[in-house]
């Protein structure tokens, strides 16, 4: 029997997961100009999926990577969705806005 599909399919299944809270936080404490970091994590996850040796391990993290550049994307749209008043603005972040402002 061969596991490594199902183990795969459930990895990107939490990742996926996984991703939707951390983007949510990430742009609630640092904006969506933190996206340089997913940029760097993405593109490092992805360099090592192509150098390692174990197919299940290197899809695992190749869909980690994918995940990093794909909440790029969505910390624009999560960025959006705090605007239309769907989630909650960084009060912090609103004061910051209005002392620049005067």
């Amino acid at each position: 029997m061969n596991l490594h599909g199902v183990i795969i399919a459930v990895a990107c299944f939490l990742t996926i997961g996984i991703f939707h809270p951390i983007v949510i936080q990430a742009e609630y404490h640092l904006s969506s100009r933190c996206w340089p970091a997913f940029l760097a994590a993405g593109l490092f996850f992805l360099v090592i999926s192509a150098q390692t040796e174990n197919v299940t391990v290197s899809a695992i993290l190749g869909v980690a990577g994918c995940s990093f550049l794909w909440s790029i994307l969505e910390l624009k749209e999560q960025e959006k969705r705090v605007e239309r008043g769907w989630f909650p603005a960084n009060p912090k972040r609103n004061k910051e806005k209005e002392d620049q402002g005067r």
